[in-house]
């Protein structure tokens, strides 16, 4: 990690009231989620959680204020991975390993032409991405690469339950959709 990068986590943990151990989970969650999606565990955020812009869920569910935590922490390294992405390129800033369409460390993974992901996310051996303008979603489930149509659904939040079946649903405006609910195009 880059000095600049061990100032900034230090600052945002104390700006924040969290452990710099928080900030460079909810940092790495970031980075795999393109800067717009957050998915891990930490303790101090009650185990289990998740954000996107508009959306915190933590482990303890009924914690307002730790969701505002969460939300606030979320929204200041969101911007500092946005002024990473250099003008006039797809993708970030080399220098910080980080793609804005890739998972942290990896190549894109998902079938070309299908535009921009709004959401990328991973757990366990399962990863997704979400392609909101040509209305698609990718499961990548141990290599398995499956493509399905979102419809009408604008998905914003993800949840993956945690037994061997490593079941995803996703949330829309519309509610809950189970995977098992879109109609699969391809893959």
């Amino acid at each position: 990690m880059a000095q600049s990068e061990i100032e900034l986590v230090d600052r945002l943990a104390k700006r924040h009231s969290v452990s710099a151990a928080a900030v460079q989970v909810v940092m790495k969650a970031l980075q795999s989620g393109g800067g717009r999606m957050a998915q891990f565990s930490h303790a101090e955020f009650g185990g289990m959680s998740q954000w996107s812009p508009g959306m915190s869920m933590v482990g303890d569910m009924f914690n307002t204020q730790l969701k505002s935590k969460l939300d606030a922490l979320c929204t200041d390294i969101a911007a500092y991975l946005e002024q990473l992405e250099p003008t006039g390129c797809g993708g970030r800033a080399a220098s910080h390993g980080v793609s804005y369409r890739s998972m942290s460390g990896s190549t894109d993974w998902w079938p070309s032409g299908l535009g921009r992901p709004g959401a990328v996310g991973a757990q366990n051996d399962m990863r997704y991405a979400v392609f909101p303008e040509s209305r698609r979603l990718v499961l990548d489930d141990h290599g398995a690469i499956s493509i399905y149509d979102t419809g009408t659904h604008r998905i914003f939040g993800v949840a993956q339950a945690q037994s061997s079946d490593q079941t995803l649903s996703f949330t829309s405006q519309d509610g809950l959709i189970r995977v098992a609910d879109l109609r699969r195009v391809g893959g």
